[in-house]
């Protein structure tokens, strides 16, 4: 969970904010929607860029400890969300990428900053280098908006004066942990995140983040972001909370353990990995995933990186079994294919079918030994609760959803 890359030409689906009505409010949290579009693009091998990201999360914590200025991206994943942002009094709006794995807000990819009265600069530099892209600028703060009733005074942003590989968005909304801007900005140590001056100016009551997906294949595909907690209407049992790991380098992110079975044979014993909204797949390590294949009896397809498997096979496909701290979540059969409305979105056909379980690449101990991504995450509502250190997992009405 850090932040992003460039902006590559292969993104394929991104979920944008339906502007700030629909926001609503109730006891000091804040919920947001946004919903799904497919921008298809042409092909793209999804694993390689899932795998890609993987690796700069691994480089970038034996680099420098969470040093922002080795970061890694979500914009090449084909699955991002973004959000209409408005910073400055009288607000101007942005397009902004919204990133649990990215801690800095910043803005002026594509449209220029327009300072106002509410405009400060710091004197501060930032600078993040994103692997196949780049940011960098000064900081400022600023009011920003994220609707008419959640407004945050002096909120630290970066202002681009350049910017490579962010094509079709004007900069990134970071949501994630405050010591993930460590080494971001010159003269300081770190800069208080969205989520922290949400919190400390009393507009949420805990500083906590609630994401509700929905499959892009869903016909009502409006997901939400709850600042301040989680949902209770978006899910349909009761939140069950896990300990953030302790096992490096998951734990410079949001790290879990947990293993995982097919039918009821476990393939990933009990481990360390991350949650990661900025993965599109399932990620596991090599040793784990060689068994999944040969379980399901899948083959590789080298355009798009993904497994496939035949009608029959599919009909025989078990159950994918996470237990994270002794509670099973499970992915069903459907749940482990990739939308086959979208086959083409990915370069694939459209008579295949494809999994979404893909190889981390490498082998389990590592400390990062899977990334439960997207196609995890819109079958379970999840929550990443920085003030007291865990994350939570929900059902919803599209855990057992046939719609793939």
């Amino acid at each position: 969970m850090f932040t992003s890359k460039a902006l590559l030409s292969i993104l394929l689906v991104a979920l944008s904010s339906v502007d700030a009505s629909p926001l609503h409010r109730d006891a000091g949290k804040a919920t947001l929607s946004f919903a799904a579009r497919v921008n298809a693009r042409g092909a793209v091998n999804v694993a390689a860029a899932d795998r890609a990201r993987a690796q700069a999360m691994r480089q970038a914590v034996s680099k420098d400890k969470r040093a922002g200025r080795s970061s890694f991206s979500i914009t090449n994943a084909v699955v991002t969300y973004t959000a209409q942002v408005g910073i400055g009094s009288p607000a101007t709006e942005y397009t902004l990428l919204i990133d649990t794995g990215s801690s800095n807000t910043w803005i002026g990819a594509n449209a220029s900053y327009n300072p106002t009265s509410t405009s400060v600069d710091t004197g501060n530099t930032v600078d993040i280098s994103y692997g196949s892209g780049s940011f960098s600028g000064e900081e400022y703060t600023d009011t920003v908006t994220l609707s008419s009733s959640l407004v945050i005074a002096a909120q630290s942003i970066g202002v681009a004066s350049t910017a490579n590989g962010f094509d079709d968005v004007d900069g990134i909304l970071g949501v994630g942990p405050t010591d993930l801007t460590e080494n971001t900005v010159s003269n300081v140590d770190a800069v208080p995140t969205v989520t922290d001056n949400l919190y400390s100016q009393k507009n949420i009551g805990t500083e906590a983040l609630g994401i509700y997906f929905v499959p892009a294949s869903a016909p009502h595909n409006v997901g939400e972001l709850t600042f301040g907690g989680h949902d209770d209407s978006k899910t349909t049992s009761p939140v069950t909370y896990v300990p953030l790991t302790t096992t490096s380098p998951a734990s410079y992110y949001w790290g879990i353990d947990q293993s995982i079975a097919y039918g009821r044979s476990t393939i990933l014993s009990d481990t360390a990995g991350i949650v990661d909204t900025g993965t599109t797949l399932i990620l596991i390590a090599s040793d784990a995933f060689s068994q999944y294949q040969t379980v399901t009896g899948a083959t590789m397809d080298e355009t798009t990186g993904l497994l496939t498997i035949t009608s029959d096979q599919y009909a025989k496909l078990q159950t994918l079994t996470f237990r994270i701290s002794g509670k099973a979540y499970d992915l069903t059969p459907n749940a482990q294919i990739w939308p086959r409305s979208l086959n083409s979105d990915v370069g694939g056909s459209s008579d295949s079918i494809y999994l979404v379980v893909s190889d981390i690449g490498s082998n389990s101990g590592s400390g990062l030994d899977f990334i439960n991504g997207y196609a995890f995450l819109q079958r379970y509502y999840s929550v990443f609760d920085t003030t007291n250190s865990q994350v939570g997992f929900a059902t919803t009405s599209h855990t057992d959803a046939t719609s793939n």
